[in-house]
């Protein structure tokens, strides 16, 4: 099994950045790829970012692209969040899985627990 650990949330103003941080523990020999998801309330949970261990690749939503960086190191991965929109307010949750393809497709095998974010207007 792999327990994946978020932190990093809060209340932050419209403009502004917040980093979340995930880390992996268990048996992350079975983890080749980590990634962020967010759920806004009342509304179908989205994929966010995520990058494959092994080359480094990295995919984002078209709604943080230039906002948002995903980056890893060892078994932690992190989002960088800029220029930080209402938008944005949403649980976000840490994935992990074997397979690449499916932290794309959205069924990861692994979860957190989740760490909100809220962005005021």
């Amino acid at each position: 099994q792999v327990r994946l650990v978020e932190s990093g949330g809060g209340s932050v103003q419209a403009g502004g950045s917040q980093k979340l941080s995930c880390t992996a523990s268990g048996d992350t020999s079975r983890v080749n790829s980590m990634g962020w998801f967010r759920q806004a309330p009342g509304k179908e949970r989205e994929r966010v970012a995520t990058i494959c261990t092994a080359g480094r690749t990295t995919n984002y939503a078209g709604s943080v692209k230039g906002r948002f960086t995903i980056s890893q190191d060892k078994n932690t991965v992190y989002l960088q969040m800029t220029s930080l929109k209402p938008e944005d307010t949403a649980m976000y949750f840490c994935a992990a899985d074997r397979l690449c393809t499916r932290m794309i497709t959205g069924t990861p095998d692994y979860w957190g627990q989740g760490t909100r974010v809220t962005v005021p207007s």
